[in-house]
């Protein structure tokens, strides 16, 4: 039954490609001259079957890739070790100075090999042969919905952590509601209502003196984060900019169960860990935090489905086309919506509000382009407490180049893990099929090779001409060019290819909405050190306090 309900709203997967114009051309480009029938594929730029077979054969042997050996790589985690409490960023760092810009993370306690590469040039070769049901591993919440609550969770695991036609078919449900912009759209007004009451939150906290923010206004932003994907995910506000302590209770205990999910996920998933022979501490704090995740929000679905009850019996009831994607998961399967709204939550709260802690960084440190910013976002919100126009979000070319370029600065990981599923040539080796691939883009994203004046922060190199220019914006528009990166596989914040972020469209409306609200609202200031500003966990996560200081706009 599960199967036929997803069939029926079965969509092309490979269509969400659309949203990468740049990067699928120059992936078809090169499938064009792939040959119909090969298990060897070599990159970039081998086209005909004698040739890849060449130059599998003259590549070197998996074996030859550099490697530490198991005893030497677990000791240099232990105290005293090279490895010993680096963050994920510092560990790959300090890895590609052992081993150069590839090399092989060996298998340990029940951990498969994982090749890892700083090689731009096998970005493409790895996204060319993800397949169409890419793997991205997930271990440690694929065991909590595989064996720890293997009843609830059968055939029903969410996109998160199932591979191949299972994930396929749940995706293929989840796309048309979650990544169509005209779907997304619809909560427009829902977000732009919660990043109002966001402004006024922080008009409430911020000390009256010196207008800066409470040292734990992280907080903060993970409750704005987290109403505005419950306004997705479980059609409802939680409360969590309110004083409305009795409603928000169970929501804020969702923000510690994620920080602990996103720490102790790095620690398990990429560390040597015992987990997958012995529940260690880590791993048994870890599951108590999914578990916390999994009842909260099965209790919210479950609040939900006697809402729009209630509703029926009061004899209202949504026309089809204004029904939201919870609604439409509902009626499709009560499950379906309880582990869709789990993904939501798991995924969307701690990211977005670590790429917003970035952007206000960057437009705090860097005043002109706060300023430049400004004048744009005047135009489509005249008053400051005014509402968005349905089409306000179609006019902000410099708003969404600020954003682009602040995730470049402050990247929300160290890259993209993908198994290959078929034998490749990486960077001269050869890597066999199903092997996992770690492509590491965050020691590439600060390279003055691939990105001229990379630690500056210039929004501009994200700008497109336009044929409205006048000759002195032209010459600007030119002097951008010259600043866009030189390749197009480096920069991919919300991945690409058919395992695309799902929650990418929620994730850019919420944040395009609340910086324009912010800059609208406040000139942004921060006074304190920037060096080390995030720690690199599962994710980047802010490793200082966030006191900005918010002055009113007259």
């Amino acid at each position: 039954m599960f199967y036929t309900k997803m069939k029926c709203f079965a969509i092309n997967e490979l269509g969400i490609r659309k949203n990468f114009k740049m990067i699928t051309k120059r992936l078809q480009a090169t499938k064009q001259h792939e040959p119909a029938v090969t298990s060897v594929n070599v990159c970039p730029n081998i086209h005909q079957p004698a040739d890849a077979s060449l130059e599998w054969q003259r590549a070197r042997p998996f074996s030859e890739l550099p490697k530490e050996g198991v005893f030497g790589f677990i000791c240099k985690f232990l105290p005293g070790g090279r490895y010993y409490k680096l963050d994920s960023n510092q560990l790959e760092r300090a890895m590609h100075e052992d081993f150069g810009d590839i090399f092989i993370v060996p298998a340990v306690m029940g951990r498969p090999n994982i090749v890892v590469t700083h090689n731009p040039e096998d970005f493409a070769c790895v996204f060319r042969n993800e397949g169409i049901w890419p793997i991205r591993p997930f271990a440690t919440l694929r065991y909590h919905r595989n064996s720890r609550h293997a009843d609830f969770y059968k055939g029903t695991e969410g996109v998160m952590t199932t591979h191949g036609e299972q994930w396929s078919s749940f995706r293929s449900i989840l796309n048309p509601l979650l990544m169509q912009p005209k779907n997304v759209h619809k909560y427009f007004s829902k977000m732009a209502q919660v990043n109002q009451e966001f402004i006024d939150r922080i008009r409430l906290i911020r000390d009256c003196k010196t207008l800066e923010m409470p040292a734990d206004f992280e907080d903060y932003l993970k409750r704005w984060t987290l109403e505005s994907v419950a306004v997705v995910a479980l059609d409802k506000q939680l409360g969590l900019l309110r004083n409305d302590s009795e409603n928000s209770a169970d929501a804020l205990e969702m923000i510690p169960a994620l920080n602990t999910i996103f720490t102790l996920a790095y620690d398990l998933e990429w560390k040597p860990s015992l987990w997958r022979r012995v529940s260690t501490p880590k791993f048994r704090r870890l599951m108590q935090a999914m578990d916390d995740i999994h009842n909260l929000s099965l209790k919210y679905v479950e609040n939900g489905i006697a809402r729009l009850e209630a509703e029926k019996q009061r004899g209202f009831q949504r026309p089809e086309n204004e029904k939201n994607a919870f609604e439409k998961l509902l009626d499709i399967d009560q499950k379906i919506a309880t582990v869709t709204a789990m993904d939501l939550l798991v995924a969307g709260v701690n990211t977005t509000s670590s790429m917003v802690a970035g952007v206000l960084l960057c437009l705090a440190k860097n005043t002109e382009k706060q300023e430049k910013l400004r004048s744009e976002v005047d135009q489509i919100l005249p008053q400051k407490d005014g509402d968005f126009t349905a089409d306000a979000l179609e006019n902000i070319p410099y708003l969404r180049a600020c954003i682009k370029e602040s995730m470049r600065v402050y990247p929300l990981s160290v890259g993209i893990v993908r198994a290959i599923q078929n034998d490749v040539v990486l960077s001269g080796y050869r890597v066999p099929k199903g092997t996992m691939v770690n492509l590491v883009s965050s020691t590439l994203l600060a390279n003055e090779n691939y990105y001229p004046r990379p630690l500056e922060f210039l929004p501009e190199r994200w700008l497109r001409p336009s044929k409205a220019d006048d000759d002195h914006s032209v010459t600007e528009k030119v002097g951008a060019q010259a600043l866009r990166p030189s390749n197009p596989f480096i920069f991919l914040p919300f991945g690409v290819g058919p395992r695309v972020c799902l929650g990418r469209r929620v994730s850019e409306l919420e944040i395009e909405l609340g910086i324009a609200r912010l800059v609208r609202n406040f000139r942004i200031e921060f006074n304190y050190p920037t060096d080390k500003a995030f720690k690199s966990m599962f994710i980047n996560m802010p490793n200082i306090p966030l006191k900005f200081k918010f002055t009113d706009i007259d």
